[in-house]
């Protein structure tokens, strides 16, 4: 689309996506900084008796994306069946299991993906070494040692349908319902509800920079928008390699990401170093970002990559792998608080 305005036919697209992916990526840092946008946070901080405002902000983030990414679709300039979301069969089985996965990990790390990038930007250590460790086990399971277990579980587990693994119209009806529901319950601050709509127009941006803007119609690219799974291992893969690779949209939106979580930190004077407090800390949160780099790749993505860019297709795959994660961090959160308690009690 570029190509078509005059002054732009000579533009290589492939070179502008990286530039397209910081840009998004800074815009995202910032709010995400600034708001202390997470799903964990929204999932630890509800009760029985009321919802996380948290919570409202992430389901305002998914409602615009919605609304954003199938007006896109509802124009002819996106067609999300020619997206990884969208297929034959359904990859049951790695969906729950990786969504479990990931969820029982950011509450382990005390952060998703996303949330400890900008915590990285911010001069927390311990984020930093989860966000290493979450990169290398992601890449290991997508093109490493762990991708043949991956594939084989993947195939084997996988659920073949009749038709396209599309939400019908009633099952999306109800996912919005039930999105506006959440918001109304929750109780969302102004603010918060503000950087929720934000951080779902960024996720149309990148459908549509990615899709329409930066579309090569002689060079065919995949359309995509934010994901820190891919995004993380694709910065890894770069940073080791960049030499024998070109950069991609994934790893710009990383490098993006740092760079506008430490301006808003900065601006914000929130800059601090922060490190582990004891071994058995340092284990727990290791352990946690094996089972996100795992996970995250096994469910499609994470909170962000499989959350609110996957579901902003309404296709059914990313709605199962964003049930699975929350229901993975409830119960790693019940399970860290019992024996929590229990500990207290002993200690009495």
């Amino acid at each position: 689309m570029l190509t078509e305005f005059a002054g732009f036919e000579d533009i290589d697209l492939a070179s502008v996506l990286p530039l397209a992916g910081i840009v998004l990526g800074v815009l995202f840092g910032i709010v995400a900084q600034a708001s202390r946008f997470c799903l964990r946070t929204a999932v630890v901080g509800t009760t029985r008796d009321a919802l996380s405002p948290m919570a409202g902000a992430y389901a305002l983030a998914l409602l615009a994306a919605i609304i954003g990414a199938q007006g896109l679709q509802s124009f002819g300039l996106l067609d999300f069946s020619e997206t990884r979301f969208v297929g034959d069969s359904l990859p049951l089985g790695a969906l729950v299991l990786g969504g479990l996965m990931f969820g029982a990990g950011m509450v382990l790390t005390r952060g998703c993906a996303s949330r400890l990038t900008v915590l990285s930007a911010q001069g927390n250590l311990r984020a930093v070494l989860v966000v290493v460790m979450f990169a290398i086990t992601a890449y290991a399971t997508l093109r490493g040692v762990l991708a043949g277990l991956r594939v084989g579980f993947t195939d084997a587990t996988a659920v073949a349908l009749d038709g396209s693994s599309l939400l019908p119209i009633a099952g999306s009806a109800a996912l919005i319902a039930l999105l506006a529901l959440v918001i109304w319950r929750s109780r969302v601050s102004a603010g918060l509800a503000l950087a929720g709509v934000a951080i779902g127009l960024l996720i149309v941006g990148g459908w549509f920079a990615t899709g329409v803007l930066l579309l090569d119609e002689f060079d065919p690219r995949e359309a995509q928008s934010l994901a820190f799974t891919a995004g993380a291992s694709e910065g890894l893969f770069y940073t080791m390699a960049s030499t024998a690779l070109e950069p991609g949209f994934a790893g710009g939106i990383m490098g993006g990401v740092l760079l506008g979580a430490f301006a808003s930190a900065l601006l914000r004077r929130e800059l601090r170093l922060e490190s582990f407090e004891s071994p058995e800390q340092t284990l727990r949160y290791l352990a946690g970002a094996v089972l996100m780099g795992i996970g995250g790749v096994l469910a499609g993505g994470c909170t962000v990559g499989a959350g609110l860019t996957g579901l902003s297709t309404l296709a059914l795959g990313p709605l199962v792998a964003l049930v699975a994660i929350i229901a993975g961090a409830a119960t790693a959160h019940m399970a860290l608080t019992r024996d929590e308690a229990v500990a207290v009690m002993a200690a009495e």
